[in-house]
């Protein structure tokens, strides 16, 4: 394939990919499966985020792509190209989850260092770090030593690497772990930048907030599974299991039974369980409202829309209003635990 055909094809393409670790050695006895049948495409432009605990499987994910070890099955391609290929190896820019450079570095002696790696002319290596020390905030400290940044300031340093290159796609690896919350913020800030240019950035991290921060699509692992993915903006509702399922908020009110309001208990066992025989899960069970002893408020994903029908009948039927009725979209930090709580996984290495 051309470099002209690979554009024009997804700049990550994974396919029923595997990888398992043979056992046999003393410290480890039996086959590690890191990735059980992974498929996941990132499109051009996307900041793609590769969300999971640890030991997930990600950084294996990762290394397959940038041709650091081989699959044991399935396929994965950069560009159209296949992943660790040379041509598709020039066109990535990478951060390790933790970027050693040498003591005796300045910024500015560290990018002309990774400039020559990727055989660069002077005058572009010079070019570029000017660009790229601006873009990352490091302008003025170019030719301080690196031994006073802080760790904020070596990831920053960093991404000025990965790029210098000016590569079509960019990999990170845990870029905001460990550092403080000025170090987060000032990597978030330069991964912004970098998606506002138009930049591909494929980003892994278990941390949930920094990826729902910059990310456009998303997608969740676990034990070696790709469990959801899709775009951020839609990660937080239904997942492929509940394709049919329908989440509802609903807030009713109940008529007074001899001047006293029905119990919680009464409101499952006499009014909504009758309804629910196995087609309704409960999210949060009815709450009784401080504005009225006889509102209830609770949150249900009905399976088929026959449920949410006989719910709603039930309420009229006993005299109750039925106040509001909302589809609730579950937020991204309630689908990621969703998913984990179903899963019994081995941590991958």
């Amino acid at each position: 394939m051309s470099r002209s055909e690979a554009s024009s094809s997804s700049i990550i393409s994974v396919d029923a990919l595997e990888k398992t670790y043979r056992g046999g050695s003393f410290f480890r006895r039996g086959d590690v499966h890191a990735l059980r049948g992974v498929s996941l495409h990132a499109e051009r432009g996307q900041v793609f985020g590769l969300l999971g605990p640890n030991g997930a499987g990600k950084t294996t994910l990762i290394k397959i792509l940038l041709g650091v070890i081989r699959s044991t099955g399935g396929r994965a391609s950069l560009f159209g190209l296949p992943a660790g290929s040379t041509e598709a190896r020039s066109r990535v820019g990478y951060l390790p989850e933790s970027l050693r450079v040498d003591r005796h570095h300045t910024a500015r002696s560290a990018l002309r260092f990774y400039g020559k790696l990727s055989r660069l002319d002077s005058q572009t290596i010079t070019r570029r770090s000017d660009e790229l020390l601006a873009v990352v905030g490091l302008e003025g400290r170019d030719r301080e030593s690196v031994k006073r940044f802080s760790k904020g300031m070596l990831q920053r340093l960093g991404l000025a690497q990965a790029l210098m290159h000016d590569p079509d796609l960019l990999i990170l690896d845990e870029p905001t772990d460990g550092l403080d919350p000025v170090g987060r913020t000032e990597v978030r800030r330069v991964i912004e930048r970098l998606r506002d240019a138009g930049k591909t950035i494929f980003l892994n991290s278990h941390i949930l907030h920094e990826v729902e921060l910059v990310c456009s699509h998303l997608a969740i692992m676990a034990g070696g599974n790709v469990l959801a993915t899709g775009p951020i903006a839609e990660m937080g509702g239904r997942s492929a299991a509940e394709n049919e399922s329908i989440a509802i908020e609903i807030e009713f009110e109940l008529p007074h039974a001899d001047g006293d309001a029905i119990s919680n208990e009464d409101v499952l066992s006499q009014l909504l369980a009758p309804a629910i025989s196995g087609s309704v899960q409960w999210l949060s069970e009815p709450i009784d409202l401080e504005c009225s002893r006889s509102r209830y408020a609770c949150r249900l994903l009905c399976h088929e829309q026959a449920a949410l029908d006989e719910i709603v009948d039930r309420v009229r039927g006993t005299g109750g209003s039925l106040i509001r009725l909302l589809p609730h979209r579950q937020s991204l930090e309630e689908t990621f635990m969703r998913l984990m709580e179903s899963q019994v996984y081995v941590a991958a290495p």
